[in-house]
């Protein structure tokens, strides 16, 4: 697969290399592992930032930076309607309560 060019100023997108790791209306073979990683990582032995490193080869923090992105793509939903759905749902509850504990409310 090619990657397609990326234009140096495209409007809302932080970091060209997102475009080319989630190329517009396909999820990539990389994208599908994530998503299965996710679904069944409790069941590599050790710690989760261990078998991320072993098994994509990237550091947690992009690993987590590259899971957010693709949960909020249509087409991870159409693959994983449940996984995508309860990851949304956690992200937003950790969200909120980092939100309230900054500005001192209970969650």
């Amino acid at each position: 697969m090619t990657v397609p060019d990326v234009p140096d100023e495209e409007p809302g997108v932080r970091d060209p290399d997102d475009l080319r790791a989630f190329p517009d209306g396909l999820l990539s073979d990389r994208d599908r592992r994530i998503l299965a990683f996710e679904r069944q990582w409790w069941k590599h032995a050790g710690a989760k930032e261990q078998a991320i490193r072993e098994t994509f080869d990237m550091s947690a923090t992009r690993y987590y930076q590259l899971l957010n992105l693709l949960i909020d793509r249509p087409q991870a939903l159409v693959h994983d309607p449940m996984l995508v759905k309860r990851l949304r749902r956690i992200r937003a509850q950790r969200q909120r309560q980092r939100a309230a504990r900054r500005y001192g409310f209970n969650p």
